[in-house]
């Protein structure tokens, strides 16, 4: 596809042009940009809060319905088809691609905000009780409920690509229930590809300011719009440079990176810190997650008033839905070869495991020093969460060097994240194509990095939350649409032969040649 026939597909042109005003927008007025997102924010959260906590909740039970039923055993392509990547190069992929930003951003700071001021419970801040709150509540936020958001679009798309032969689009998936019309496919994969970018630009945004929150407790450089617009600048050439490398050269090399990185970090700290201590928090966290898990997905706080829930899971819930297009297809494009029940399980438990466990090691070891050894680690966090981590490898051997590592990772997972990005940005733009023109690919890495500069020149994390959340909101109803699309999608496959559906045939079988031996004349 020409860079001209790009800009004759209605998709590309309406949402780029939009992502591009409201760039415009936030670099010229960025006063009124905060006020008038401030109130989308509050008008959002106040009135649709309890449609995200449902959707998700319900997201969660479908996709583990699915996995255990006999539509588990469909594969996410021919019977014959495998894997194109292995375990672990797709577990790093997973990661990466999903969410390698915000875990690495929040799994100092989320605990340690949780600690200085404890949700939904009169224990005083900053006590046992309060730790262990702070990291039940972790969990939640980073586990299957998260997952499952990723794995409802990443299964449709999936589906339709490798098991029906069809483009990855959105809009597609939905034809069982929406039809097939131009206006309301283009409608609907437009507004996709909006959640996406606004998705997108708050990890871009997050892990700007966590470089910059680096770079200051490291180097001592100043922490301000012009390093963090510069540091945009940065990754978007090296993103440049991944791009033209390919799915399975720039990102699948960058992925294993990420993830032996994440091993190396996750391994030091373990080892430095209190390990004992982390593993009996990793295992209470643990419990504390599955027993109260009904109750922290459904939780909403009406007769109180609080407002703990709206910024902390409803926002969460929010950031990965809008994230979720590009995820999800993300995630189907390297699952090719794997069935539904390979895929499903695989999605939503190891990224979810290594997500607790990154929690237990540097969340724990932070509550540690701050109930055990005096430290002040939460009182930094509640100043300013982009310097958690780095707040936290001051108390540790070898800080500079954990430091570097951290801020590689950090740059690697930005990296990966804008290259992946604007693949599928680009393959939605473009018809759904598995290979979309490095056109595409370019622009949207211009226009991501236009909007989370835009967001951060206008109001900060603040702003990035508020794209994130005014985004999502429809795209959940488009996520709930999507569920019933998917069900029609697998009633209407052909599903695969199993050992017990042999068995069973086999058993009838004989006994119908045993019924017919006895109804033989005798001679």
């Amino acid at each position: 596809m020409t860079f001209n026939q790009l800009l004759r597909n209605p998709v590309f042109t309406v949402s780029a042009t939009l992502v591009a005003v409201l760039s415009l927008l936030g670099m010229a007025i960025p006063e009124r940009f905060e006020s008038v997102a401030s109130q989308l924010y509050q008008v959002t959260t106040d009135n649709f809060g309890w449609l995200y906590l449902l959707a998700v909740f319900v997201f969660v039970v479908f996709l583990l319905a699915l996995a255990v039923s006999r539509y588990g055993g469909i594969r996410l392509g021919r019977e014959d088809d495998r894997p194109e990547f292995g375990f672990y190069t797709w577990v790093g992929m997973l990661f990466s691609a999903g969410f390698g930003i915000g875990l690495v951003f929040w799994g100092v700071a989320e605990p340690m905000s949780h600690f200085m001021s404890t949700p939904f419970t009169d224990n005083e801040a900053q006590s046992a009780e309060a730790a262990r709150i702070a990291m039940g509540y972790s969990f939640f936020h980073w586990g299957v409920n998260q997952w499952s958001v990723f794995g409802i679009v990443g299964l449709a798309i999936a589906f339709l690509q490798y098991r029906r032969q069809k483009n990855g689009l959105v809009s597609t998936a939905l034809e069982p229930i929406t039809g097939s019309r131009p206006v309301v496919k283009q409608s609907i994969d437009s507004l996709a590809v909006i959640a996406t970018v606004m998705g997108i630009a708050t990890s871009l945004g997050l892990g700007v300011l966590q470089t910059n929150g680096g770079l200051n407790a490291v180097f001592g450089v100043p922490i301000n719009g012009g390093v963090q617009l510069l540091i945009i600048g940065v990754i978007f050439l090296a993103y440049i440079i991944s791009s033209t490398s390919g799915l399975e050269r720039g990102i699948k090399y960058l992925s294993i990176l990420n993830m032996t990185l994440v091993i190396v970090l996750l391994t030091a700290v373990f080892l430095m810190g209190p390990t004992v201590f982390i593993l009996n928090s990793f295992v209470l966290g643990l419990g504390d997650y599955l027993s109260n898990f009904i109750a922290y997905s459904l939780r909403q706080t009406p007769y109180s008033g609080s407002e703990w829930v709206r910024d902390w899971t409803v926002f969460y819930w929010a950031w990965v839905i809008a994230w979720s297009p590009f995820v999800g297809a993300f995630v189907a494009r390297v699952s090719r070869g794997r069935t539904i029940r390979e895929f499903i399980f695989g999605v939503m438990i190891v990224p979810p495991a290594i997500a607790c466990f990154w929690f237990a090691v540097f969340g724990g070891t932070a509550l540690f020093h701050d109930l055990n050894s005096g430290t002040q680690i939460a009182e930094a966090v509640s100043q300013d969460v982009t310097v958690a981590l780095f707040e936290l490898f001051e108390v540790l051997p070898l800080t500079t060097l954990l430091s570097l590592t951290a801020l590689l990772l950090i740059a690697t997972f930005l990296i990966t994240s804008a290259d992946s990005a604007s693949f599928i940005l680009g393959s939605m733009t473009s018809g759904g194509s598995e290979h979309p023109p490095m056109s595409a690919k370019l622009v949207w890495g211009v226009l991501i990095s236009a909007i989370a500069g835009a967001l951060l020149f206008a109001g900060g994390l603040e702003a990035l939350q508020t794209a994130s959340l005014v985004a999502a909101l429809p795209f959940v109803v488009i996520m709930v649409v999507l569920m019933l699309a998917l069900i029609r999608l697998l009633q209407a496959d052909i599903l695969p032969i199993t050992d017990s559906d042999m068995r069973r045939f086999r058993e009838v079988r004989d006994r119908l040649d045993n019924m017919d031996e006895d109804k033989e004349p005798k001679v």
